[in-house]
C-alpha cells in the first residue's frame, strides 16, 4: 500500500483509525470526516503520522464546499505519496526519548559521541505523539539500540493524563530484543493542559508551568513506588539486553533544589522502592549524580561502548527500510 485516503463518518473514523494505525509508520494517511480532530476521538487511537480534513457540509449530497475539502485530501494524500521515500539509513539509528533541553539534556552532549561511534541519533519529544512514534519504529525493529531515558509518558498514563502515549510504553523495543539503556527521567510529573484545570487528584501538589500549552504537577511518594513497580515489571518482559540507570540526585531539571518541583524525599521513596524490584536479567547501574550531569552521559556511554565491544549492538542492526 502506497497511501491511505478514507471518508467517513463517526463510524467510518472508528475503522479508519484501525486500519492506519495499522500500516507503518511513514505511510501517508489522510482520514476525511465529519468528526477530524473532535474530542471523540481518543488521542491513543491515532496514528502519530495521521493527516486530518474536515468534511464539512457534506453530510447529504455534495457541493462545493464539501467537493473542496475532498480535493484538499486526495491532493495532500497523493502529495504526500509522490515525496515519501524509503529511509536510506546509511548509518545505524539509536533511538532516544526526551522532552526538550530545559528539562532532560543530556541528548546534547550524547549527540557529538554517538556520531564519533558511527551512529545517527533520533530524539522522540515524550508528548504522547513523540513516545507513540518511538514505539512503531522500535517495534519494527528500525534502531539498533534505543536510549529511553524520558519516561515521563508512562507515568501520564496512570494519571490519566491526555499526554499519553498508550499502554504499550517501554514494550515495543523489548519485544524485538533491541538493546535497551533505560533511566526514569521526568517520571516525577504528570501533564496536564497549562489553559485548563489541574486534575483534583493532584490538587495542592507543586507544580510549573512549562508554556501556554503544558504544565507538570509533580506526583506523591506513593505514586513513584507505584511507577518503580510498574518500570520493572515491563523490563523483565525484554527479550533482549537491557541496563537501567538511576540518577539518585534528580530526574529532570525541575527538581534540582531550588527548583519548583524539588522532592528529596519523594526521589528517595522511588529510588528505595527500586531497590526492592525485580529487575530479571537487567543490569542496574546507581550513580551520585543528577540525570543532567555529564556523570550519567559517562554512564550511558560506559555501557554502550561495552555492548558495542560485545556485538550486543552492531552497526549492521535496526538498518530496515519502512515501505512507503
Amino acid at each position: 500500500m502506497n497511501g491511505l485516503l478514507v471518508l467517513g463518518g463517526t463510524m467510518g473514523t472508528e475503522l479508519a483509525l484501525d486500519v492506519a494505525s495499522s500500516l507503518p509508520l511513514g505511510v501517508p494517511k489522510v482520514v476525511l470526516s465529519t468528526v477530524a480532530f473532535s474530542p471523540l476521538l481518543p488521542p491513543d487511537r491515532m496514528p502519530p503520522d495521521l493527516m486530518m480534513v474536515l468534511w464539512a457540509g457534506g453530510l447529504y449530497g455534495l457541493n462545493s464546499l464539501c467537493q473542496s475539502a475532498l480535493a484538499q485530501a486526495a491532493g495532500a494524500v497523493v502529495g504526500a505519496c509522490r515525496v515519501a521515500r524509503v529511509p536510506r539509513f546509511d548509518r545505524p539509528v539509536v533511538g532516544m526519548t526526551s522532552l526538550g533541553s530545559s528539562c532532560l539534556k543530556y541528548m546534547v552532549q550524547l549527540q557529538p559521541e554517538l556520531d564519533k561511534r558511527g551512529f545517527d541519533l533520533a530524539v522522540f519529544h515524550t508528548t504522547g505523539m513523540g513516545g507513540r512514534a518511538f514505539e512503531s519504529l522500535a517495534a519494527q525493529g528500525q534502531f539498533a539500540c534505543v536510549m529511553d531515558f524520558s519516561l515521563q509518558e508512562m507515568v501520564n498514563q496512570m494519571g490519566g493524563s491526555v499526554v499519553s502515549a498508550g499502554p504499550d510504553r517501554l514494550m515495543g523495543a523489548g519485544r524485538q530484543g533491541v538493546p535497551m539503556i533505560v533511566a526514569p527521567g521526568a517520571t516525577d510529573l504528570v501533564d496536564y493542559p497549562a489553559w485548563g484545570q489541574m486534575p483534583e487528584r493532584f490538587a495542592g501538589r507543586p507544580s510549573h508551568d512549562h508554556n501556554r500549552l503544558i504544565a507538570s504537577v509533580g506526583i506523591d511518594a506513593d505514586m513513584r513506588r507505584e511507577f518503580a513497580r510498574e518500570l520493572a515489571s515491563r523490563l523483565r518482559g525484554a527479550q533482549g539486553p537491557v541496563h537501567l540507570v538511576l540518577p539518585l540526585q534528580g530526574i529532570q531539571e525541575w527538581d534540582r533544589a531550588g527548583a519548583p518541583l524539588h522532592d528529596p524525599e519523594g526521589l528517595a521513596a522511588m529510588m528505595n522502592e527500586m531497590a526492592q524490584c525485580d529487575w530479571g536479567a537487567a543490569e542496574v547501574s546507581r550513580i551520585d549524580a543528577h540525570i543532567n550531569d555529564a556523570a550519567f552521559v559517562q554512564q550511558v556511554l560506559a555501557v554502550f561502548d561495552d555492548w558495542l565491544a560485545r556485538g550486543l549492538v552492531s552497526p549492521a542492526q535496526g538498518m530496515k527500510a519502512v515501505r512507503v
